[in-house]
């Protein structure tokens, strides 16, 4: 296998996670049928699989940082598959939730060590486009794992949906046993050196804009399916291929905020998506199936759009706050992000029990404008300190 190829079956891997943490908002209501539970408590099951992965992710990681990466990515991922053949297998929701958070384990392991496998078995000169890759992967998950995982999930049941999960992962680990080079493990950054980055304004602010802004979209994302059901009436048949255009419409994003950030910079592609998200809620809120289904599909798409325009800008933003510590603070940026995932989903959750399914799109909208004004700050402070340099430059 080629060292590209050895990059794309890290991002096959990366996929597969992916799918795993994103197919619960794919099926939410056939797990709520299924299990006879509310959608409230089957959408907890991103809170705790998100809560985990952001917990216990840093830790060990930080108390594996010299185990070779080769062995340590196939035993993470074998954790994973067990998880998943547990989600297949066990009856209930307790047995289930357990899953889950063997699952989170497994899997936070898994993305966090081919993220730095893909950097060390890179080309010169290609470690950047090799990781953008396996986190391609990941997204890919939005794009194709959980409309696919739908469909699955329609024809033999949402379990069965983890049975070829596990089914994949089995056979990854096996090439990845043959085919990924033994990769030495890193010195350890402590966990206290790691956080002492919180202490500084710009950083904090820095992460608040992510908590904010990817909190917002899980509040309404966490529970898409049965709103696209409920509130807007979409039927089954077309569930699926909404949730293929809003995958769709998320690389799209990724990948004009990437050409933005470059063209026009971080201040206005950051502000200018998340003004656009917000907008795309509220207007979500009025939009119906009965009037016109291609009207609340191209919602879906400007909503998905804008929303993962602000992804790689957020993270090229928070990289240029401290570019000595790039690596420290995009982990801790993913550590924030699942927990905006949980928090997300733990609001909406409670959105939807104490006042309605329709509620959740103007609580997410209301997060993603605290994102924005924190993002407003930020930048204030930031031309504020190069106002106060330049003297001194001079």
């Amino acid at each position: 296998m080629t060292g590209a190829w050895k990059i794309y079956f890290l991002a096959i891997v990366s996929f597969l996670v992916g799918t795993s943490e994103y197919i619960i908002s794919g099926v939410l209501d056939k797990i709520a049928d299924s299990l006879g539970i509310t959608i409230t408590a089957a959408g907890q099951l991103i809170t705790i699989f998100s809560l985990v992965y952001a917990i216990l992710t840093p830790i060990l990681m930080a108390l594996t940082a010299k185990v070779e990466r080769r062995k340590l990515l196939v035993y993470s991922l074998g954790i994973f598959v067990i998880a998943n053949l547990l989600s297949f297998a066990l009856p209930g929701y307790v047995p289930f939730v357990i899953a889950r958070v063997i699952m989170a384990v497994g899997a936070g392991m898994v993305v966090v060590t081919a993220l730095g496998i893909a950097a060390k078995i890179a080309p010169p000169g290609k470690q950047a486009s090799s990781i953008a890759t396996v986190i391609m992967g990941f997204t890919a998950s939005l794009i194709i794992g959980v409309p696919l995982g739908r469909v699955v999930a329609a024809v033999f049941g949402w379990k069965s949906v983890f049975g070829f999960i596990a089914i994949l992962g089995v056979v990854s680990m096996i090439v990845l046993h043959k085919a990924i080079p033994k990769t030495k493990g890193d010195a350890p950054v402590p966990l206290l050196q790691q956080f002492a980055l919180l202490k500084k304004p710009k950083v904090a602010l820095g992460l608040a804009i992510t908590f904010f802004w990817l909190g917002g979209y899980s509040i309404a994302y966490t529970y898409l399916s049965p709103y696209l059901l409920g509130v807007s009436g979409l039927n089954e048949g077309l569930i699926s291929a909404a949730l293929f255009a809003f995958g769709i419409a998320s690389l799209m994003g990724s990948k004009f905020g990437g050409f933005s950030t470059d063209r026009w910079g971080v201040p206005l592609t950051l502000s200018g998506g998340m003004i656009l998200h917000i907008l795309a809620l509220i207007v979500l809120t009025f939009t119906h199936a009965a009037v016109s289904v291609i009207l609340v599909f191209a919602i879906l798409v400007i909503w998905s759009l804008s929303a993962w325009s602000s992804g790689p800008t957020q993270q090229y933003n928070l990289v240029q706050l401290e570019p000595n510590s790039s690596g420290v603070m995009l982990g801790l940026n993913q550590s924030v992000m699942q927990l905006a995932m949980a928090a997300g989903a733990g609001i909406g959750g409670v959105a939807v029990e104490q006042w309605s399914l329709s509620s959740i799109t103007w609580i997410g909208a209301g997060g993603v404008a605290i994102a924005m004004i924190v993002s407003f700050v930020l930048f204030r402070l930031g031309k504020q300190e190069s106002t106060a340099r330049a003297p001194l430059e001079a």
